[in-house]
């Protein structure tokens, strides 16, 4: 039997760039502002963007609406 080489360092940290938007400050916080926006999709909500509803889940829709730019929010501060 053969053996498998392991990878060489270069080939294992090499990762692909983080979609993160100039208006969002991290990844995580584009997740969780979409999934408050899947939340009023599955309520009812019309979604902001021309996407066939019925081909794709309200979480896509909400992550399409984010990564575009189409939801406002507000980051409240700790007090």
């Amino acid at each position: 039997m053969a053996k498998a080489t392991p990878a060489s360092k270069e080939e294992i940290t090499e990762q692909p760039e983080e979609r993160v938007h100039p208006f969002l400050d991290s990844k995580y916080r584009m997740i969780i502002v979409a999934a408050q926006r899947s939340k009023q999709l599955q309520r009812g909500a019309r979604p902001r963007i021309e996407m066939d509803t019925q081909q794709h889940k309200h979480t896509r829709v909400a992550l399409m609406e984010v990564e575009q730019g189409k939801i406002d929010f507000t980051i409240k501060e700790a007090e």
